[in-house]
């Protein structure tokens, strides 16, 4: 398939409209009350990097139409890449004898009334431009952190295309164009190495910094660069933690979880009757980020996504139910992507380790699932050694313990600087009270 943007990407839609409109009325046709087509097309180009050299120079396109449809209550989903008639009916066939055989539930439901449309970011790829951006993060992996071997990586121009349809009269288009950068690897010296260690982000443009800048690559590669010859702390003590933003990542995910569809439709978020409640530090807060580079501002059950404020001086301010999850739990609809950042502190990010007295910066957590109660034991990982207000040796075979809610009310201090990595903008975090072993 190829895809030709011309100098008026305005018309970017006509053809998907085409299709999509073609396929909601087969899924009409076809008996089933509510419906929902969403055809798109998404192409990449990219210059990957392998074991410290570029790669593979490459453009790939993939083309699919998404199908919903829903029988009685009854809902079924599919997805293909082909649009020609038979492929349709096929589909279409398939979707029937799915909804049939799927449990009955008067919440499904398509969106209604859903108008947008949006043209955001470089629409066209300069593959040049991503092999300066290479360039340029193999040079800095050579010069500054020659332990550092960058297994993967790669500088990626993207365009995604889309347009969704649906019985109630939603009608969603949107072109978007992004640049990624990415790298992933660990380091050697000798026999000993360290745990892998990865960073990535998008941007609208690589320009304004040099390429390790973004999205902490170059500071991951020289704390991973540090992390070859690694200690335990060697006891049990409660400390602090002073958070990195990936680490934070992982704190938010969590949030995220509690304020969404399936723990509040099974009941057991432990947010579900705190709206306008104090649950975290007066330090923190949370809004959404629905127009940052790569970020389309649509829900995937197709509604509009307006800006949102979750979070302000630690109060909260809204639950996050899809259109399913409102009316499954009663709960206001407050349709949300992907995209979030968090405000700046005060306090400088040089300046958050001096009160540790003991403790870890924290790279990354891997602590699987948390109980239902927001209890933990993690592994902290691309982590190091704080004592007496001072950054040491990286950290091996070190856990923490703790709960995920009280380390939200526990939140002591928040830089000033963040980390802005397209989609999510993090500061950093010192926290208190968590039980190391």
């Amino acid at each position: 398939m190829t895809i030709t943007l011309t100098d008026r990407p305005d018309d970017f839609d006509h053809p998907l409209r085409d299709t999509a409109e073609r396929a909601l009325q087969a899924l009409q046709a076809a008996g089933f009350q509510q419906a929902q087509a969403s055809a798109g097309w998404y192409r990449q180009t990219e210059l990957n990097i392998a074991h410290d050299e570029p790669s593979l120079l490459r453009s790939t396109v993939q083309r699919r139409l998404s199908l919903l449809g829903l029988l009685d209550g009854r809902r079924a989903s599919i997805e293909l890449s082909q649009t020609d008639a038979d492929s349709l009916a096929q589909a279409v066939a398939e979707l029937q004898a799915a909804a049939r055989a799927a449990p009955q539930d008067d919440a499904n439901v398509v969106s209604a009334g859903q108008r947008a449309r949006q043209v955001q970011g470089p629409l066209q790829a300069d593959p040049a431009g991503l092999a300066d951006t290479v360039a340029e993060l193999l040079e800095f992996r050579a010069r500054e952190t020659p332990r550092f071997n960058l297994e993967e990586g790669a500088a990626a121009h993207h365009l995604s295309a889309s347009v969704t349809l649906t019985t109630g009269g939603s009608d969603l288009a949107s072109l978007a164009g992004w640049c990624s950068l990415s790298a992933f690897g660990t380091a050697r010296e000798g026999e000993r190495a360290s745990s892998f260690n990865h960073a990535s982000g998008s941007t609208h443009a690589f320009t304004g910094q040099p390429a390790p800048a973004w999205f902490g690559i170059g500071d991951m590669m020289r704390d991973t660069s540090q992390q070859v010859d690694t200690q335990p702390f060697g006891d049990r003590f409660v400390g602090s933690v002073v958070l990195t933003p990936a680490a934070v990542s992982d704190l938010l995910g969590w949030l995220l979880g509690q304020l969404g569809d399936a723990q509040l439709i099974a009941g057991s978020s432990l947010y579900r009757g705190q709206v306008g409640q104090t649950i975290a530090s007066p330090l923190l807060g949370l809004r959404s980020r629905f127009s940052g580079p790569g970020v389309v501002p649509v829900s995937a059950d197709a509604c509009v996504t307006p800006d949102v404020e979750v979070m302000r001086d630690g109060q909260l301010l809204t639950l996050l139910p899809s259109l399913y999850g409102a009316r499954k739990t009663g709960l206001p609809h407050v349709p949300t992507t992907f995209g979030w950042e968090m405000p700046a502190g005060a306090t400088p990010r040089g300046a958050l380790v001096e009160p540790v007295a003991r403790g870890a910066l924290v790279g990354r957590l891997s602590m699987g699932m948390p109980a239902a109660n927001g209890d933990f034991s993690a592994v902290i990982k691309n982590s190091f050694r704080i004592e007496g207000g001072v950054v040491g040796r990286a950290l091996s075979e070190v856990m923490i313990a703790g709960n995920m809610a009280r380390m939200l009310q526990a939140v002591e201090a928040v830089s000033q600087e963040r980390l802005d990595t397209g989609s999510t903008v993090l500061p950093w975090l010192r926290i208190g009270g968590l039980h190391f072993s």
